[in-house]
């Protein structure tokens, strides 16, 4: 199930990383998603 969640982020660094995510076919939230799931098995080390 996916959750809804809003964030406040620097709106500079908002508007670049959604740039390059769409020049390179990828979906913003989903690569939130990853980051959050690679930092929570590292801390788990």
């Amino acid at each position: 199930m996916k959750k809804k969640v809003t964030l406040s982020i620097d709106a500079d660094i908002y508007e670049k990383f959604q740039k390059y995510c769409e020049e390179n076919a990828i979906m913003l939230s989903k690569k939130i998603e990853l980051w959050i799931k690679d930092y929570l098995k590292e801390v788990k080390k």
